[in-house]
């Protein structure tokens, strides 16, 4: 073979003797079961996610608190991840954004004892506001303003590092 020569290798792919015939047994009424039983629950969803937004903010008054240790920063961001997680299934795809931003800036355990407690507390005012105020998504203005600023200072932040 010259060296101007590419021989293209091709793996086999071996997934589908590795599962079998798992994927044919997919069960498209469990999903529709799943769906309706997910749909049912709907009502409390706004009730959820007001009890984490109080969660959120009482882990963040403990982590900013006077002589808080490492372990109260690791359970506001287990807060913040769990709105993450939430807040589209819930209905308000904007507080997972705001929780995104939020776990973004305190992702690491260097990055929690150094981030600034303005900031943290910016992002956990911001997931309030939104479900005090119902606003849902990125779409509302003042949304959207919130989400741009507080991306912008998060950037800041990195950019310190």
């Amino acid at each position: 073979m010259s060296d101007d020569t590419v021989e293209m290798i091709t793996p086999p792919n071996r997934l589908k003797a590795k599962l079998g015939n798992r994927l044919a047994a997919f069960d498209a009424k469990a999903i529709e079961r799943a769906e309706a039983a997910l749909a049912g629950m709907a009502s409390n969803f706004e009730v959820w996610l007001k009890e984490e937004a109080e969660k959120l903010d009482r882990t963040h008054r403990e982590a900013v608190a006077p002589g808080a240790g490492p372990d109260a920063m690791e359970t506001f961001y287990r807060s913040a991840h769990d709105l993450k997680g939430l807040g589209t299934t819930y209905g308000f795809p904007i507080v997972s954004q705001f929780a995104g931003s939020l776990c973004r800036l305190i992702d690491s355990p260097d990055a929690r004892a150094r981030a600034s407690h303005v900031l943290l507390g910016a992002h956990v005012a911001s997931i309030q506001a939104a479900v005090r105020q119902k606003i849902t998504d990125s779409s509302h203005p003042v949304g959207a303003a919130l989400l741009k600023e507080l991306a912008a200072q998060v950037g800041k932040f990195e950019q310190a590092d």
